[in-house]
């Protein structure tokens, strides 16, 4: 399954000491995913995936976010200054599920 989406790019600051970059996959997409993936999952429910936003490919793993109800994904700080993109930005991503 390959979702593309535009999404824009926020800070989850839960500690003090680290902060984290993430984009928030869309409802209907997270919903699809919920579906296809029912049953056993790894550590706090993540997802392998691969993920391309522009010219930059790596694999990493989603996350349910209960607040939201949506997957999110983390946007590492090498991909963030290979891409220039700073929180609040948007961009587009290309999300792949791996091992499903």
């Amino acid at each position: 399954m390959n979702v593309v989406f535009d999404a824009q790019l926020w800070e989850w600051d839960a500690r003090q000491d680290s902060s984290w970059t993430f984009v928030t996959l869309p409802e209907e997409a997270s919903e699809d995913i919920r579906e296809m993936t029912a049953g056993p999952r790894r550590g706090f429910g993540s997802l392998r995936v691969r993920v391309t936003v522009g010219s930059s490919t790596w694999t990493t793993s989603i996350f349910p976010d209960s607040s939201s109800g949506c997957y999110v994904l983390p946007v590492k700080r090498a991909i963030r200054k290979a891409e220039s993109l700073d929180i609040g930005d948007v961009a587009t991503t290309r999300v792949e599920l791996l091992d499903f």
